[in-house]
């Protein structure tokens, strides 16, 4: 399930910025840009979200929730596009740091998103280990 499309990206930059953003020449938007900028922005939120739910998250239940990924998704997705041809304005970044901010709290149990998916409790490996401290840690890879 993908938490945005291409054209959500357009709609939030605006046709003709989606178009000095994705091409070198031309006037129309690069589908393989905006593809790539997607699915690495969702790549990144499915890694913070994957350490509490099951990715993707399934929002058909919860379209606040997915109100919610999806404006956040953006503004990732928007500094990404952004940095491809200059640093990004201050406004752009502090959204992706706003966003970044918010899926660290999800992923550390301080928001709870209210969806009906099971939390993530194995990877396509088997179980997930669970670590001990940092001294205990240290100690068990020095035994590899």
């Amino acid at each position: 399930m993908a938490y945005i499309v291409n054209q959500d990206i357009i709609d939030r930059v605006g046709n003709t910025r989606a178009v000095q953003l994705t091409t070198d020449s031309g006037s129309v938007v690069s589908t393989t840009v905006l593809d790539e900028v997607r699915l690495s922005s969702e790549g990144e939120v499915n890694g913070y979200l994957a350490k509490r739910y099951a990715v993707p998250v399934d929002l058909t239940a919860h379209p606040d929730v997915a109100a919610t990924l999806k404006g956040f998704t953006l503004d990732i997705a928007v500094y990404r596009l952004n940095t491809r041809r200059a640093p990004a304005s201050d406004d752009i970044r502090t959204m992706r740091n706003n966003a970044i901010e918010w899926f660290k709290r999800v992923a550390d149990g301080t928001i709870n998103l209210p969806v009906e998916t099971t939390p993530a409790t194995t990877t396509a490996d088997g179980e997930t280990a669970a670590w001990g401290s940092k001294d205990q840690n240290a100690a068990t890879m020095r035994d590899l």
